[in-house]
């Protein structure tokens, strides 16, 4: 099936952000802090306010003073009184060209006093640390954090009794891990044109992936009721989990209401990569102990990850890092604690599987650590402890349709692993994992048309994934109609039924879910409406090829219906996991719908002098429940494996002192097509009782084993360990004593 939203993309017709224009547009660019703690004792905007073609200036002064945040109302629109990053928004300007714009950006005057900051996440849970939030007791929060000082939460999992594990263990394995901060890389910018209507509301069009998300935030910061703000989703260049929350859209909608004209506002490239929100980085300590025949007794691990300056997702990150670092093996004494934290470092955020490779990197790396110490095989070692049906997770939940074991074998065989160590500096490596499918509500209007069209409203947004195309292929074949007749329109928090939202490898999950509920109810409806013109039952009636059938005879639709045709709603919210509460304390991640299971393997070479690293073949087999659109599940494992071995190999938003050192596109690195060969991929199929037809979350899992995969694989042909993301050609040499650390 041809996806609903390719043909407009490839003919250049769809709209993006950054293409729409109104009459009497401005443009609007936000003064941002280059301190990365300060107090701000002036800010001076009048040279600026008076400057040809300025409109509006608006600092904190102007806005209303409300917080908003995820979990944590930590964040405000602009500095008040106190700058706690570099890259933090301080003011914003409206003018008729965005070079005025600019201009008078570079003509406010700021009195900065700096004060002392911290950079290590590590250092600001010291007592005597600065702390970035004084105020922090005064926030409002969720009440299931545990908050003190520049810790917004802790996430503990404990299970059985570690220090009884580890006296039983024949050998007992440390090791600490580090990664970085990483840009979710997407093509298009974060960007909104903000409007105000005569009524007192407010309209955003926003390249978001969480429309109704953006709408309650937007709310706070602005200070109107959510009725009152509207949000359009516009045609995404790509979000990978960097939109899901409020970038510019609040400088937006203030300066519009201060200009009394819509404004746009578009991210730089070096806004985005010094104020946007990157992956989380991360310290991992983990400590395992096992018999003699490599079986896991406890584990005791530590996640410690730097939120940046404002809490952000980082919470509920944190909770997730502690399953990833279980990996998907049977434990039976655990003790597993996440911990988010303040610096004065840029504030981070989403990326796709949030917490997925700083867990597993640390334990899929420890796992061929402790195999090649045991002399055991790696794919040994990792068959002797995986999942299987009817075990339990670590929060107690028992598991379903597990394909892990397959996973591991069909990927093992598709690289050749009899061969691990095929010639000099080259070597193969192996890693596995698991992910959520995250649940929440999806909520679908279907209309069903004279002509057999069938209109699929959703409050989701088609993010680059073919998810919706999947959605209606889905609706297309409960309802008997050619999916080709399904049109998707929505995200549009006015227009559309609510939607949690495009992310966390839920859509074509939650929303097919939510179109079958919604054939239901048509097939009902019709149902009733064809029974008497048939002369049988309506529960004899079947729908196929755009007609009603039922005892021989048929009729179709467009005989059938009236002009406005039929319209149904169908809602789907994911059930709550059984687990156990007693092995949870403030957890917030505690049991994962409809799990997937992955292996990933890779056959790479290091050259011997320089440290570089040449990727032969990567090969991903993924048990993705059902395949509804396999081609479009293939993609998206492919692109996802992409990402992977770009954090893996190059990818890092370099900081010194809280300055980011490297805010373009040429010293960040992101892999190119001449960096990565050809991602193998082998779709298995394990079926989950909750997903439409089966379908499993398909898009966020493929990039949380690359750099697992790459540091065994570097390890096995080098002999050198690189514990640090990413594992670039210094760090490798360095690894291997050619060079200092």
């Amino acid at each position: 099936m041809v996806r609903l939203d390719g043909a407009p993309k490839v003919r250049g017709e769809a709209a993006y952000l950054g293409d729409r224009a109104v009459p009497g547009l401005l443009h609007g660019v936000v003064l941002r802090s280059p301190h990365p703690h300060a107090l701000i004792r002036r800010l001076d905007t009048r040279r600026a306010s008076v400057m040809r073609g300025v409109r509006a200036v608006i600092t904190a002064a102007d806005v209303p003073e409300t917080r908003y945040g995820i979990y944590i109302k930590d964040a405000t629109v602009f500095a008040r009184h106190r700058v706690r990053f570099a890259g933090e928004a301080v003011a914003a300007v409206a003018a008729d060209t965005l070079e005025a714009a600019r201009a008078a950006v570079a003509a406010i005057e700021v009195d900065y006093e700096p004060v002392p900051a911290v950079f290590n996440a590590e250092d600001a849970l010291r007592d005597d640390a600065p702390l970035v939030h004084p105020e922090w007791e005064q926030y409002d929060a969720a009440p299931i954090l545990v908050r003190l000082g520049n810790r917004s939460t802790r996430g503990v999992i404990r299970v059985g009794n570690v220090e009884e594990g580890f006296a039983k263990s024949f050998r007992i394995f440390e090791h600490r891990f580090t990664t970085a901060k990483v840009h979710a890389g997407y093509t298009e910018p974060r960007g909104a044109i903000g409007f105000w209507d005569d009524d007192g509301s407010c309209t955003v069009w926003s390249s978001t992936q969480l429309p109704f998300a953006v709408q309650e935030t937007l709310a706070d910061a602005v200070g109107l009721p959510s009725s009152k703000v509207r949000v359009v989703a516009t045609t995404l260049g790509g979000g990978f989990g960097g939109k899901l929350t409020v970038g510019v859209e609040h400088h937006a909608v203030l300066l519009a209401r201060s200009a009394r004209a819509p404004v746009k506002v578009v991210s730089t490239v070096e806004e985005e990569l010094t104020s946007s929100l990157p992956r989380q980085p991360a310290i991992v300590d983990v400590k395992t102990g096992v018999d003699r025949d490599g079986r896991i007794l406890a584990k005791q691990g530590r996640i410690i990850l730097d939120t940046g300056a404002f809490s952000g997702s980082g919470p509920q990150t944190a909770s997730s890092c502690t399953n990833t670092l279980h990996g998907p093996y049977n434990i039976p004494n655990v003790l597993l604690e996440g911990v988010s934290v303040y610096t004065n470092n840029i504030t981070t955020g989403a990326f796709r599987a949030p917490s997925g490779p700083i867990g597993n990197f640390a334990c899929e790396s420890q796992m061929d650590i402790i195999a090649d110490s045991l002399g055991i095989d790696p794919l040994e070692l990792r068959l002797r402890n995986i999942f299987h049906e009817g075990d339990k997770g670590p929060s107690g939940a028992v598991l379903a349709a597990v394909g892990l074991e397959e996973c591991l074998l069909r990927a093992a065989d598709a690289i050749g692993w009899n061969e691990r160590r095929p010639g000099k500096d080259r070597g193969k490596g192996i890693a596995c994992g698991w992910w959520m499918t995250t649940g929440m509500t999806s909520e679908v209007d279907v209309t069903l048309h004279r002509d057999g069209r069938v209109v699929l409203n959703s409050g989701a947004v088609e993010i680059g994934t073919g998810a919706l195309t999947g959605a209606a292929q889905v609706l297309a074949d409960d309802l008997g109609v050619a999916a080709e007749q399904v049109t998707v329109i929505g995200g549009d928090t006015r227009d559309s039924p609510y939607d949690y939202g495009a992310q966390g490898s839920r859509t074509t999950f939650c929303v097919g879910n939510a179109c079958k509920n919604a054939a239901v109810e048509m097939r009902r409806a019709l149902a009733i409406m064809a029974a008497p013109v048939l002369g049988v039952a309506p529960d004899v009636i079947e729908l196929r090829d755009a007609a009603a059938h039922g005892d021989g005879r048929s009729i179709p639709f467009a005989e059938l219906l009236g002009d406005e045709g039929v319209k149904v709603r169908g809602v789907f919210t994911a059930p709550a996991v059984p687990h156990e509460a007693s092995r949870l304390e403030n957890h917030m991640s505690p049991a994962w719908h409809a799990p997937s299971f992955h292996a990933h393997a890779v056959d790479l070479s290091v050259d011997e002098d320089t440290g570089d690293v040449t990727v032969h073949r990567y090969v991903v087999a993924q048990d993705v429940g059902f395949a509804i659109n396999p081609t479009y599940v293939e993609g998206q494992i492919e692109g996802g494996a992409v990402q992977g071995i770009g954090q893996a190999l190059f990818e890092e938003i370099v900081s010194r002192d809280g300055i980011v050192q490297n805010p373009n596109l040429t010293d960040y690195k992101m892999p190119t097509m001449q960096d990565v060969p050809t991602v193998e991929t082998i779709l298995v199929q394990y079926p989950t009782a909750h997903g439409p037809s089966g379908a499993k979350g398909v898009g966020e899992p493929p990039c949380i084993e690359p750099p697992a995969t790459i540091a065994n694989a570097i390890a096995a042909a080098t002999g050198a360990r690189v514990p640090t993301l990413p594992m670039t050609a210094e760090r490798i040499c360095a690894a291997r004593g050619q060079i200092e650390a």
